[in-house]
């Protein structure tokens, strides 16, 4: 229980809650949580599953992994960290293919390893040997120049504190199913990411940490959509990702207000 005490005050303190509340919520005096949270005394197993349940966090995260410094892990918040990865007949990995059709039933079949293998798979040998792949097939046009139908191939991500801002992930989350979007981390801020598109006609939203299931960092795209010389677009530069920066922040602070 290395960190169950700081994960506790930080927890209750991100979630706006007091320490009668979390004690309301726990059926016990709120002498135990002042108690919990100064390391003086360490809850019970039921309670402990009391304490995963409302703050919607694994056990084994809760107990030895430091959230406040380390961020949130993105693992299945049921506490079960399973990554389920195809394999061809000499053990190499396969980058399986969720397309648009089978994004929809991805939330609740990612961790089935018949659902898993029955989607397609294949390899690309140019990629690094040293991450896990998954490909997610684009649906509608909020990130063009990527048309609907481009195949997106990203790496794994084991840990939402290792998001950097300004670079483009698919999401698999609770609230908004399989998207791809352009990320801002403020998770060290408030809990929370932000998600952009490159298409201005979408506006930004956010998504809390606690309701994203896997990351993936996008690493290479496959498309039949081939540009044509005269839609070239001006590629994103570092004072274009400052002024996205700045327009976000300004966003957050007028939807706090």
């Amino acid at each position: 229980m290395k960190y169950l005490a700081s994960n506790l005050r930080f927890l209750r303190k991100q979630k706006g809650i007091t320490q009668n509340d979390l004690a309301d919520q726990l059926d016990v005096q709120r002498t135990m949580i002042s108690a919990y949270e100064d390391g003086r005394s360490e809850p019970k197993l039921l309670t402990l599953g009391k304490l995963s349940d409302v703050f919607e966090v694994g056990m084994e995260e809760l107990l030895n992994h430091d959230i406040e410094n380390q961020g949130r892990k993105a693992i299945q918040k049921r506490g079960i960290n399973i990554l389920t990865i195809a394999c061809d007949q000499d053990d190499k990995e396969n980058i399986t293919l969720v397309g648009q059709k089978a994004s929809a039933g991805y939330l609740n079949g990612y961790a089935d390893t018949e659902y898993m293998e029955s989607l397609p798979q294949f390899q690309i040998p140019t990629l690094s040997k040293q991450s896990t792949y998954r490909a997610f097939e684009l649906a509608g046009d909020s990130m063009l120049p990527l048309a609907s139908g481009t195949i997106v191939i990203g790496a794994y991500v084991d840990q939402l504190k290792d998001i950097k801002s300004g670079k483009t992930y698919v999401l698999v989350t609770d609230s908004e199913g399989v998207v791809y979007k352009r990320v801002f981390n403020y998770l060290s801020d408030n809990g929370k990411l932000f998600l952009v598109s490159d298409n201005e006609q979408y506006k930004p939203y956010e998504v809390k940490g606690e309701e994203v299931v896997e990351v993936w960092e996008a690493k290479a795209f496959i498309s039949t959509d081939f540009p044509n010389p005269g839609d070239k677009k001006k590629p994103l530069t570092m004072e274009d990702l400052g002024e996205m920066i700045s327009d976000i922040r300004a966003d957050l602070r007028t939807l706090k207000g």
